[in-house]
This record gives structure tokens, sequence and C-alpha cells, in this order.
């Protein structure tokens, strides 16, 4: 079986880098080469004479090692590097699931942590946020959708794309279920680290529960998708051991250059984290101005993390609207439609430093 086409992946394909203004953007400000290298005193020379042969499959040891410090209980050895988040999705999905497993998925959801699962025949139930209670989760529901044959539950907070954190009660309640039953708990955690208050932070799953993988990259909080680094951490060395073996038939192993810039970007994240969440909240600011001043055609709850949110467009018809604008203005806006949650919702982003004036446009638009 083939996976259905990657809709979001194909949209921005086709729009991403052919438009002025990326308003839908789910990463944030990045940064070049040289500003990384000048984070420390020798990274230019280091950076220079680094050899370009084959890596370690398992990831270089120091970047593992520098990535072991976002999490409590994780040692180098729990974390596994891969090229970008994607491919760490893949292989859990694929090390996991058989055809005729059940897997339980928190929705709408970036189309991957659900399509894989059903190429390989798995059952897949949407665990689906609640816009009306702030796009929350209701543990009751999970409790229900579990079988006998389930084999994992999907979790994604902070949540792409509403912007959702879930409460620390909550998180440990589906810890709590997860263990109860034998589940893997999937946790997709690339936003971690960026919640607007840093208080709110939740607790990485794989310092919680034993059969939890946390998911993270370089790409969101710290602003750097070009270099194509992510993670997986877990306790469960069967499973990552199997993650291991089935990356040798994708990657093998990661870039010298991303994986040397990676470690150090890291070895320095809090400061990029909370320069991207400066520029985060700075832009929310003029967002709530934008969509008070539109209350007429979006109803807007405003997230708690990330740099994503999800408005409603209240008069239908996302993904028309979201084509008028982005040949009219020169305006990139994501449709509700590329995560098969309706056609009445906008992705919009909010992690750049021009969202200013692509506002500005979005409006002009918009005017009549």
């Amino acid at each position: 079986m083939k996976p259905e086409t990657f809709k979001l992946e194909r949209y921005f394909a086709r729009y991403e880098f052919s438009t002025k203004y990326l308003l839908s953007s789910s990463d944030c400000e990045s940064v070049t080469v040289a500003d990384l290298l000048t984070l420390e005193p020798n990274a230019r020379e280091d950076f220079d004479r680094l050899w370009l042969g084959y890596t370690e499959s398992h990831g270089d040891p120091a970047l593992r090692q520098t990535v072991s410090a976002l999490y409590d209980t994780v040692s180098a050895d729990e974390v596994l590097i891969h090229t970008g988040a994607e491919e760490a999705i893949f292989a859990f999905m694929n090390v996991v699931l058989q055809p005729g497993d059940h897997i339980i998925v928190h929705a709408p959801a970036y189309q991957s942590l659900h399509e894989i699962a059903r190429t390989i025949g798995a059952e897949v139930t949407e665990w689906r946020a609640d816009e009306q209670d702030g796009w929350s989760l209701d543990p009751e529901a999970l409790r229900q959708a579990i079988r006998g044959n389930t084999k994992a539950i999907v979790l994604n907070c902070p949540h792409n794309p509403t912007g959702y954190l879930m409460d620390r009660e909550r998180f440990s309640t589906v810890v709590a279920v997860a263990r109860a039953h034998g589940l893997y708990l999937f946790s997709d955690e690339v936003y971690r680290e960026l919640e607007h208050d840093p208080a709110d932070r939740l607790p990485a799953a794989c310092d919680l529960y034993e059969r939890a993988v946390s998911l993270g990259v370089m790409s969101k909080t710290y602003g750097l998708p070009g270099l194509r680094i992510g993670w997986i951490a877990t306790k469960d060395a069967t499973l990552y051991n199997a993650m291991a073996g089935f990356k040798d038939y994708l990657t093998i192993c990661n870039s010298a250059p991303s994986e040397f810039l990676a470690r150090l970007a890291l070895q320095h994240r809090r400061m990029l984290a909370e320069r991207s969440r400066r520029i985060v909240l700075d832009n929310l600011d003029l967002l709530d101005g934008f969509f008070d001043r539109q209350q007429h055609l979006f109803a807007w709850q405003r997230p708690e993390a990330g740099p994503i949110a999800f408005p409603r467009l209240l008069t239908g018809g996302a993904e028309a609207f979201c084509k008028r604008i982005v040949e009219q203005a020169g305006v990139l806006l994501l449709p509700s439609t590329l995560y098969d949650a309706g056609d009445s919702h906008i992705r919009f982003g909010f992690g750049r430093k021009n969202l200013p004036e692509a506002v500005e446009h979005l409006e002009a638009a918009l005017s009549p």
C-alpha cells in the first residue's frame, strides 16, 4: 500500500517558495550558519575542520548527550537522532504497527501521524479536540476508544494546528491510561519550550512513562528547519533498537554538518527558544488587534503555545478563501481541508518577523 498524497506538504510545495508573505508557517524565524557559529569562540574553526564521512547511525554521541539534557531522566543512549521529525514518525509507525492493529490519534493532526498507520493497515480512531472547550481533549473519550487490539496513543501537545496546551492533570491522566493498558504513548512534543507562559510547560512523556516516546525537532521552537534534525527519546530499549534498525532502510545516518550545528544550537537552546517566544508573543498581540477588527469574519481563540492558531472562518469556504488571498494578496494561509478538518478553519502562523507586513497586506485584501 502507498500513503495518500500529503496534502499540506503538496500545498506548501505549490506556494511556499513563490509567495512573499507566509502567514501560515509552523516554524519560527530562522538564523544563518554564521549566526550559529558566533555562539561559541572556536565554533568556526571546529566547523571548518569537520570530517565529512559517514556519521554514527544512532546520531553523533555529543549531539545525543546534548539532546538528553532536554529531559530529566533520559540518557544519551536513550536518544535516537533522525533526519527531521517525519522520519521518526515513519519509523515508529512501521516498527510498532501491523495490519489489523488499532491506534488512537489526537485530531486534527499533521497527516503523517495517522496516514502512515492507515497505510500499514491499522485502524485509526480520532481523539478529536473540542473547539467549544478551547480545543481540549476529553480523557473519557480516550478510555472509550481503547480496544483489545489498540497498540498506541498519539498525542501532539503543544498542538498543531490549534496551539492547545493540555493541563498537567489531564496529561497525567493520559499517561495513566496508557500505562494501565500497556500502550505506547507517542508524544509529539516539537513545540515544547515554546509555551507562551513557561510555567505551563508539561513534563516530557518519556520522563513519566516507560513506554512513551517523546518526539523533538530543531525546526519549530528553535527555528532551524534547514538542519533537518529530529529525534526520539524513550526508555523502551526494545522499541529503541527496533527503530534504530528500521532507520538503516531510511537515511542510515544523518548529515555531519547538520549534527554539528544542531549540537551547537542546542547548547544555546534557551536563548534560541526565548528569541522565538518573544517574536511569537509580539506577533500575538498584533493578531489580537487584527482579529478584533475582523470579528465579522473570524472567531478567534488565542493559543497557549507554539507559533500557530486555528481560527474559524465565519463565512465558511476556507479553501476558496485561502486561494483568493494567496493569488490576490500574495499571503499564504492554510485551509482546514488540508487537515481533514472541514472547510471552516484557517491555520495562521505567527513565528516570523515579517508578520506585521503580512497582516497589513491581508487586511488590505479584506477591505471592501
